[in-house]
């Protein structure tokens, strides 16, 4: 049902002073944008392993976000939960009796998500998600599909590869470890 954990969401009250922090902290910004229908603006972050924060701020007063941010200020908004099958995850929760709310298809489906209550969910706000993570992230940081990338560096072997949310993942490997994939994969074909 749940393939991973994509991202965790802050709300934040001053954008640019939260970007600046997470960009000195080697973050690398994706994809972002102002929804002026619920009034607030998101921007998706990648770190490290491919991890994500998404920063997300109210553009106007009677913003969705009014609430949150006057009860609690800046801090976790929710935690997004990718699924490869909306259905079959909504399936899931009415097979198990947790309550879900605000299925929305973005158009061309590039993003279907419900999400559950924090009062079903341990206090937490959860968005369960249909999508490409690939889609959401900043070109630096993506690798062309069917494509890995071999570096050699201080005696070790760097294999990186696409990683499964999107963007890469990189391997170190010694020579010994690389010999043993290489003759590991060709014994399966």
């Amino acid at each position: 049902m749940i393939a991973r954990i994509d991202h965790v969401s802050l709300a934040v009250s001053d954008f640019e002073k939260a970007r600046k922090f997470f960009e000195s902290l080697g973050a690398v910004a994706g994809v972002g944008a102002k929804d002026d229908s619920t009034k607030f603006y998101w921007q998706i972050f990648s770190l490290g392993d491919m991890s994500r924060i998404e920063l997300i701020t109210p553009t106007d007063k009677g913003s969705f976000l009014d609430g949150f941010m006057e009860s609690r200020g800046s801090g976790v908004h929710h935690i997004t939960l990718q699924t490869l099958d909306i259905k079959q995850a909504i399936a899931k929760l009415e097979e198990m009796g947790i309550p879900y709310f605000g299925y929305h298809e973005y158009p061309g489906g590039v993003w279907k998500e419900i999400f559950i209550h924090p009062k079903h969910a341990f206090g937490v706000l959860i968005q369960i998600a249909e999508f490409n993570a690939d889609d959401w992230l900043s070109p630096e940081v993506k690798m062309p599909d069917g494509q890995f990338a071999i570096e050699v560096k201080d005696g070790a072997i760097l294999l990186t590869l696409p990683h499964p949310g999107g963007g890469t993942a990189t391997i170190q490997l010694t020579k010994e470890q690389a010999n043993n994939l290489a003759q590991s994969l060709l014994s399966h074909i």
